[in-house]
């Protein structure tokens, strides 16, 4: 099965589960997801399916949006709920103003150094792990932006809040650095992914209603975003059956594209999405991937 179906995440799962579960459901051994999502946290979870896992590279810079909520009183060790508590709760009573002067310290572009329990890794070892570890964790800063933060309501210690950043940002490390600006501590204590790129949560499907889709291959490709809403800020581009063959074959091809974009899709009819080609010169083309009809012995480039 190929394509790129958008997982309304349960709490309580890592991303690797819900990888595991649609293995099973989908009977597809190659899937791959665009960003994991902590366990606490649920929403929107983009997975690639069978061959559609090679186009993950091209994914790798999408915004994402969140709503949550911060506890203010106590940070925790993996600045989430489900860490260990750093210290007793002050249980304060914020006023709206200072959560929202806390948080314009944290709107725009700046370096943020991830959480010490994260998946990034430290000469191949993932930094939660050498954390349980009890091992010092060193990881280096990061330049985020975060294009949108409101504070929508505050509730004695708990604030609600709506977020976009850019990849890598780390939620949960804006709402630990928010606690220790206003000296309380602070943790987050709930996560939904809204939107990643151009997904959002009218796209996503719970594991329950794919489920009930089990062993229909026609009710699961329905429920796959259409190809042509993949990747759009490359153009889409129709090819006849000579170029395809070119293309699915490894060589370059002249495609009726006329923009002056690096990259195009190049579909066979309306849903089957053969290749991303990378222009050449003019209206000649290269193949960078190959998702459809290649033979035995094609070398992919």
């Amino acid at each position: 099965m190929n394509g790129l179906l958008v997982v309304d995440k349960p709490a309580g799962m890592t991303s690797h589960d819900v990888v595991a579960r649609l293995r099973r459901i989908a009977q597809e051994r190659s899937i791959g997801h665009l960003g994991t999502l902590d366990p606490m946290a649920t929403g929107v979870l983009p997975l690639l399916l069978g061959r559609y896992t090679r186009l993950a590279q091209f994914f790798s810079a999408a915004e994402k949006s969140y709503c949550g909520t911060i506890r203010f009183g106590f940070s925790t060790d993996t600045y989430d709920a489900e860490g260990e508590p750093s210290g007793p709760d002050q249980n304060p009573a914020l006023a709206m103003d200072a959560v929202e002067a806390a948080a314009a310290r944290f709107r725009g572009e700046f370096e943020q150094t991830p959480p010490p329990y994260s998946a990034k890794k430290i000469e191949g070892t993932p930094a939660y792990k050498l954390a349980r570890q009890g091992k010092a964790v060193e990881l280096r800063a990061k330049a985020i932006t975060v294009s949108r933060f409101v504070i929508e309501e505050v509730r004695g210690a708990e604030a609600e809040f709506a977020i976009a950043l850019s990849a890598g940002g780390y939620v949960r490390s804006i709402a630990h650095a928010m606690g220790l600006m206003l000296g309380c501590g602070a943790h987050l204590s709930r996560l939904k992914r809204t939107q990643s790129g151009p997904f959002s949560l009218a796209d996503a499907h719970t594991l329950e209603e794919l489920e009930a889709a089990r062993g229909d291959a026609a009710a699961l490709e329905a429920k796959c975003i259409h190809p042509r809403r993949l990747l759009e800020e490359m153009p889409a581009v129709s090819a006849d059956g000579q170029a395809l063959s070119k293309l699915r074959n490894g060589a370059q091809a002249n495609l009726p594209e006329f923009s002056q974009a690096p990259l195009v899709k190049v579909f066979a009819g309306q849903r089957e999405l053969v290749a991303i080609a990378r222009r050449v010169v003019a209206t000649l083309f290269q193949p960078v991937v190959v998702l459809s009809g290649q033979r035995t012995g094609d070398s992919e480039q």
